[in-house]
């Protein structure tokens, strides 16, 4: 690396190091006053190589919608494939898990830990151990506390879920666990409305107007989506309805955008019969985001189909 006789003075006196610089004898530069610092920082970085490693070794490519392929040896993702889904320098990122002595932006970090899928308490430590402040602090709902829970359940008769702005079903009470199929049931990662409203079968038949309505669904989605546009969670979401389903693909492609709003939905349920309910969202966040959406009866036949639904969830748990 060539620094300039200037800017290694100028760092000097400024009280920084200038990684990578070396004087006419090719002994490394170091500033006075810094040495105690060194050792700190080698350890810190060598932290974030170790964590930035196990991160990616954990995801696999059809996570983030990428095809295995057949000569696959590195667990996980390649590094080359996280600065991809990240949209940042290959570089910058292989450096950044070697350990080198650079300087991250925020963005970067910001781009690297959705790459990774990272969690709330694993971004926050991958900007610690960076040095750096995270610019969207606890911005997604990555979990729904037991007392919010409590709140759920305290709810019913009246059918109530948690939702992030990608559609996944965090939490949800009895009533609304049998409105449109058996949520027990369903393994996690397909526990997503717009997945389901595509894919399942029940949800297909106890929509009442099931066309109007996942065309509303698609066009919110793709209004939230402006803002994780390069996430892998929700890349993978559409590469995934995209391949299952013919009316997504028609859908989406015509690019409808639409924000949320509360309105009067029918459902058809097969046990208790048809449900007019009006949907409202209370925030959990910024909006779009993490919400509570619950639903309540329009009419008093609905009120007491809801009351029979609540008696059929008990039935169903024991």
């Amino acid at each position: 690396m060539t620094v300039d006789v200037g800017e290694m003075a100028g760092a000097a006196r400024a009280g920084a190091r200038v990684p990578g610089a070396t004087s006419a004898s090719g002994a490394a530069w170091t500033v006075p006053g810094r040495a105690g610092h060194r050792a700190d920082d080698a350890v810190r970085r060598a932290e974030l190589a170790a964590f930035l490693r196990s991160r990616r070794e954990r995801i696999t490519p059809e996570q983030v919608g990428l095809p295995r392929g057949t000569r696959r040896r590195t667990p996980g993702l390649r590094r080359e494939e996280v600065a991809q889904l990240g949209a940042v320098g290959v570089t910058w990122y292989t450096w950044l898990e070697q350990g080198r002595d650079i300087h991250v932006s925020p963005q970067v970090l910001d781009a690297v830990a959705r790459a990774l899928l990272l969690d709330r308490a694993e971004r926050s430590h991958l900007f610690a151990l960076a040095g750096s402040v995270d610019p969207m602090p606890g911005k997604e709902c990555t979990g729904v506390p037991r007392a919010l829970r409590d709140v759920l359940d305290q709810l019913a008769p009246y059918p109530a879920v948690v939702q992030n702005s990608r559609f996944d079903i965090l939490a949800y009470n009895s009533t609304y666990g049998q409105l449109l199929c058996e949520l027990d049931a369903l393994p996690d990662e397909d526990r997503n409305c717009m997945w389901l409203a595509f894919t399942h079968a029940g949800w297909r038949t106890g929509l009442a107007d099931w066309e109007a309505t996942v065309r509303t669904m698609t066009a919110k989605f793709r209004s939230a989506m402006a803002e994780h546009i390069a996430e892998p969670g929700w890349k993978a979401l559409v590469a995934r309805l995209t391949e299952a389903s013919p009316e997504f693909r028609e859908i989406w492609a015509q690019h409808e955008v639409e924000r949320p709003r509360g309105v009067v939905k029918v459902f058809r349920h097969p046990v208790v019969g048809v449900l007019q309910l009006i949907g409202t969202n209370m925030w959990l966040g910024p909006n779009p985001g993490a919400k509570v959406l619950t639903y309540t009866p329009v009419d008093e036949a609905s009120r007491e189909r809801l009351q029979e639904l609540e008696k059929l969830a008990h039935a169903v748990a024991l």
